[in-house]
């Protein structure tokens, strides 16, 4: 009989796919590893092994103990099996970009998740880096992984995800794309597929808000190229030690949009149901396709499973707000797609401008219609109240119909987006559309610029 001594013996021997129809111009074979096929559904399941293994064998973990890390997710999975079959206690500490499926799916085996603020510095006492840091300097018998800087996660992928696609591909790999977080990846697969042919190019796929590129190029580490960004498990705002520059050939960045964009086409066009680094990988793949001939094998490797994502990537409302969706919008009724469904929030003539503020504040809007028995007759907006109370500060106490201004100007659903920013560019804050069942929703300059390519 075969089978698998416990979850763990399952990690690695995943297979490689060919992908098609997302590159048709690219002129080579382009594979994908395809690492979902892993029992924690993601290529973080070999090092998180690895990094617990490593530390058993040299004492730094110990029996019943608990595992510390800070992690984007997938790492955090990878250490939950472990510590399942192994009996640790599992705490992961994750930014608040993470999706909410990863964090779900983390208390849903056993381990406790604490979530810190994506937008502060490293070094900051907030930051899922220093609170996992923090952790494990406090709590008796634990031990901090640091998978950014610990050798085996490297090491893992020198050892398993590097020989695997040499011996998959019969040693014809000619370029190996991944995208770069911890670095441990490409730095370990780099490493062994160089060994075996030092003319294998080893490209890494980065994202703007991150400083790998940049570094890499002229070994400056520029700080001002640190924002915050959209896309998950790629990027970083510190140079991590398992990112060795000297064996990677490349970097190409690619944009929130497309790898969020390119993240549904591989779902749709491929039938690959993958993360959001996916999408990242597929589109700096084919930035790079210049640099490929008709005889390469190009393995490109996929981290993670597309069902951490369904509430992103996967869901149209949460990509339209965001400016993601590429839709034909070319009049009213495309502009309000994304709140047609929500009632319009108006104010009555003689309700108070306390009432109004009050509104804004509720449904964090800036234009209200005013109302009364006849119908719309006025509006508010912010600017109004603001320059209001500085003439008086108790202008709260006073009625709407002495602040309001016009009406805002209505129009049919079918008016184009170009009639309306003209309206919009004569001084009117917001426009109205009169819809068919006799109902009214707002346009507002937001709704415009959300919508310029």
């Amino acid at each position: 009989m075969k089978y698998a001594n416990n979850i763990l013996e399952t990690i690695g021997n995943t297979p490689l796919v060919k992908v098609n129809a997302l590159v048709e111009d690219v002129d080579a074979l382009v594979l994908a590893k395809y690492e979902t096929f892993n029992p924690g559904n993601s290529v973080k399941d070999r090092m998180a092994l690895k990094m617990i293994e490593d530390a058993e064998a040299d004492g730094r973990l110990k029996p019943g103990g608990t595992i510390i890390e800070g992690t984007s997710g997938n790492t955090g999975m990878g250490l939950a099996l472990a510590a399942i079959v192994k009996g640790y206690k599992l705490i992961c500490v994750m930014a608040d970009k993470q999706s909410k499926e990863k964090i779900d799916i983390l208390r849903a085996v056993g381990a406790k998740v604490m979530v810190c603020p994506t937008n502060v510095e490293p070094e900051d006492p907030r930051s899922y880096y220093s609170v996992s840091k923090r952790l494990g300097e406090e709590i008796p018998n634990s031990w901090y992984v640091n998978q950014y800087d610990n050798p085996s996660n490297a090491k893992a992928h020198y050892e398993s995800t590097g020989p695997e696609i040499w011996e998959q591909t019969e040693g014809k790999i000619t370029h190996f794309i991944v995208g770069v977080g911890t670095g441990g990846t490409i730095s370990g697969v780099g490493k062994y597929l160089k060994e075996k042919n030092p003319n294998v190019k080893i490209w890494g796929i980065d994202t703007y808000g991150s400083v790998f590129k940049k570094y890499h190029e002229t070994g400056v580490f520029d700080e001002n190229e640190i924002y915050s960004y959209i896309t998950e498990g790629i990027g970083e705002d510190i140079l991590p030690k398992n990112v060795d520059f000297s064996i990677i050939d490349g970097f190409t960045k690619v944009t929130d949009k497309d790898a969020a964009v390119y993240t549904q086409r591989l779902a749709k066009e491929e039938g690959m149901f993958l993360g959001n680094s996916a999408g990242a990988a597929i589109k700096g793949l084919l930035q790079l396709k210049k640099h490929f001939k008709k005889d390469d094998v190009v393995v490109v490797l996929f981290h993670d499973h597309g069902s951490r994502y369904v509430g992103k990537m996967f869901n149209d409302d949460w990509m339209r707000e965001r400016g993601f969706l590429d839709e034909n919008v070319s009049t009213a009724v495309d502009l309000i797609k994304g709140h047609q469904d929500k009632p319009l929030i108006t104010v009555k003539t003689e309700e108070l401008v306390s009432h109004a503020i009050e509104r804004m504040r509720k449904y964090n809007i800036s234009q209200i219609p005013v109302m009364d028995s006849e119908g719309l007759v006025g509006s508010v907006d912010e600017s109004a109240l603001f320059a209001a109370f500085l003439d008086d500060k108790n202008k709260g106490d006073t009625p709407i119909k002495d602040v309001m201004k016009e009406a805002y100007p209505i129009v049919k659903d079918t008016t184009s987006i170009e009639d309306i920013s003209k309206l919009i560019k004569e001084g009117n804050q917001a426009v109205l559309v009169a819809l068919e069942n006799g109902k009214h929703h707002i346009i507002t300059k937001y709704d415009v610029i959300s919508h310029i390519k």
